[in-house]
């Protein structure tokens, strides 16, 4: 009777266990499939549209509206009540075409009164509306 202490090659499997991949990477697609919804969401954003006509032949000056620390609001440099900005606002947006208008904010000033100029110059129908910061002049 003999026993056989060693064994032989045939009794190894040589194979790689492919099952415990493939079970990480079916978990792996579900989570991806569960979180894409997630993480796509939406920004509205109004881009300009293409047109081939030549750009307007005269230069309108931009309307520059500070608004100070104190809530006060300057129109091109002379202070304005809120009645007298609706007015100049009105007036603007009939002009054709329409000026640029540049808001610029103290830092100090606060979020409200910003926000109000601002509705102010959107709902008085002004579409070009921009931002002008200056570090050196703490605005």
């Amino acid at each position: 009777m003999g026993m056989s202490v060693g064994g032989s090659e045939d009794d190894y499997n040589t194979t790689i266990n492919v099952i415990p991949l493939v079970d990480v990477m079916l978990v792996l697609l579900i989570l991806f499939i569960i979180t894409l919804p997630v993480m796509t969401h939406a920004v509205k954003i109004d881009l300009p549209r293409a047109s081939d006509a030549p750009p307007p032949s005269e230069v309108v000056q931009p309307i520059s509206i500070e608004v100070q620390f104190d809530g006060s609001v300057l129109w091109n440099g002379t202070p304005a009540s809120r009645s007298d900005l609706r007015s100049y606002i009105a007036d603007a947006a009939l002009q054709e075409p329409q000026p640029e208008v540049h808001i610029m904010v103290s830092r100090q000033a606060r979020y409200d009164s910003a926000a109000d100029v601002l509705f102010a110059v959107q709902r008085g129908g002004l579409t070009k509306i921009g931002f002008v910061t200056d570090a050196r002049a703490g605005m």
